[in-house]
């Protein structure tokens, strides 16, 4: 299911970093210090790999989601 912008924009802090997963391998990660990363995970050859989108809010999820496509 998709990600809805606006669980992205109030996404808070918690004490370990956790992952809100949109589809297609890409997620944000959000860390205790209240930063929000765009990542995206694929395969290259039969290996899995991460590939790093941006930072949210200058990347925002429209801009994670053609980024990974």
């Amino acid at each position: 299911m998709a990600l809805p912008d606006l669980i992205v924009r109030n996404a808070k802090p918690r004490d370990r970093r956790y992952k809100l997963f949109d589809e297609r391998g890409l997620f944000l990660i959000i860390t205790p210090q209240g930063g929000k990363w765009w990542r995206c995970r694929y395969r290259w050859q039969g290996k899995e790999q991460t590939l790093s989108l941006g930072v949210y809010p200058k990347t925002t999820l429209r801009l994670a989601r053609q980024a990974r496509d």
